[in-house]
């Protein structure tokens, strides 16, 4: 038996297994917080109506022990989950020393030296039950439209980013990196399938402690043969309200929980806004302007050409209510692969989807480079190695053909929605630049 079928059981004597969340002791009642994985219930331990050893095990307990609690069920909408057990039995499974997650401010460094017990806790399981129902829902959006899941390499030969963020290790005596991306690979299922997707971990080695930055983290990747960049962003802006809705769909309590202002998800409808790199560009120098105009200001010049930072992403988002793309930046401050835009060949086919309030860009997305001579050049203005994309520059050889992709991000995404404030929380062992443990 499950706490979650408890109210199909109401009068019943059952038995639930699981851990004590909290107890407490009074002079002859005793009150069970127990947690089994797909509920909370309170076990109501009434020492006049239990022998003696039963009641002193009660009274014996520690957070944490994993018991087997036998008693009737109650409807009682003032505890936990709406039913309580009245106690007929406890049956002590394993014991628990004294555990080291009190109910008391701890500071982030301990909570993630203890990762492994922290995951126990109510906001910890809220958010990995969000992030589990949006990596269903991206599954179900891509099967329902006929992709065709395809496992890449996270040991790879192949760039498919800067070259400044790779993890390199020896291969039986050659260099090998970490995926940055499974992107690459997936273009070449494209033909064989027309759409296609990966999901999987990638790895950027920066050293960065802001709370958008992960050293390892999940990326689902879809690519579709025949479509354009204005193709790939519809399929984005349908792809992140399904997952949205979703979210809101199935994650109530969850998201109550994390005390989610749910408001600002509801309005994550389309059209999205969409505003070119150049225009945000202008927008955010004639908003300094102005800003520079009062006293002390520290406001400069944007120059066009430089990537977006977390400032100036976050600028953009608030200007709208609901994510934004912006679309076609410069080819210098992107990757070799991204189509040159044929009406200014300073900028790319590409765009990132930024989140709003703050939570910046949470997808990546372009229309790729199909001629051979032009995608040839760029890997060479790169300096990259030529010899290992011979398999990659095969796809323009062999039957090129227009075709997008992109890339979300999985913490992002979640941690956008959970309105967490660092993504750390969204994964269930974070990997920073200064923890490997646990």
């Amino acid at each position: 038996m499950t706490i979650k079928d408890l109210p199909q059981r109401p009068g019943e004597t059952v038995t639930v297994t699981g851990w004590i969340a909290t107890l407490r002791v009074h002079a002859r009642v005793a009150f069970i917080v127990l947690r089994d994985g797909t509920g909370v219930v309170q076990g109501v331990v009434v020492k006049s109506q239990l022998p003696d050893d039963i009641w002193e095990l009660a009274t014996a307990l520690t957070q944490e022990s994993c018991i087997a609690l036998t008693g009737v069920v109650r409807a009682d909408a003032r505890a936990p989950g709406g039913h309580e057990l009245t106690v007929t039995g406890i049956e002590l499974i394993g014991a628990s020393e004294e555990f080291p997650i009190q109910p008391k401010e701890h500071g982030v460094e301990f909570l993630l030296d203890h990762r492994h017990l922290w995951l126990r806790s109510n906001r910890q399981r809220a958010g990995l039950r969000v992030r589990a129902e949006v990596e269903q829902a991206i599954h179900d959006f891509l099967y329902e439209r006929d992709f065709v899941r395809i496992d890449t390499p996270i040991l790879t030969g192949s760039i498919g980013e800067s070259a400044g963020t790779l993890f390199e290790t020896d291969y039986f005596g050659e260099r090998a990196f970490l995926a940055q991306t499974g992107q690459l690979y997936a273009e070449c299922a494209a033909p064989a399938f027309r759409k296609v997707y990966c999901f999987g971990p990638t790895f950027r080695a920066e050293k960065s402690k802001t709370r958008r930055h992960l050293t390892e983290f999940w990326m689902i990747e879809p690519e579709v043969a025949f479509a354009d960049s204005d193709d790939n962003m519809d399929l984005q802006e349908e792809f992140v309200c399904y997952v949205v809705a979703r979210a809101l769909e199935r994650c109530g309590p969850e998201l109550e929980v994390l005390e989610r202002d749910v408001s600002m998800l509801e309005s994550v409808r389309p059209p999205f806004p969409r505003i070119s790199y150049s225009e945000a560009v202008e927008r955010l120098n004639a908003e300094r302007a102005a800003a520079a105009a009062a006293p002390d200001s520290p406001a400069h010049p944007f120059e066009w050409g430089r990537d977006l930072g977390a400032v100036e992403e976050t600028t953009i988002s608030s200007w709208f209510d609901r994510p934004v793309f912006v679309y076609n930046y410069p080819r210098e401050a992107k990757a070799f692969y991204m189509k040159e835009n044929p009406d200014d060949p300073r900028t790319a086919l590409c765009n990132d989807l930024l989140a709003p309030e703050g939570y910046g860009e949470i997808i990546g997305g372009s229309q790729r480079e199909d001629d051979l001579d032009r995608l040839l050049a760029r890997i060479r203005e790169e300096r990259l190695p030529e010899e290992a994309y011979d398999w990659y520059l095969d796809l323009r050889r062999y039957g090129t053909f227009p075709h997008s992709g992109f890339g979300l991000g999985l913490e992002r995404t979640v941690g956008w929605i959970t309105g967490r404030p660092h993504i750390r929380e969204l994964v269930p062992f974070p990997r920073l630049i200064n923890r490997l443990k646990p």
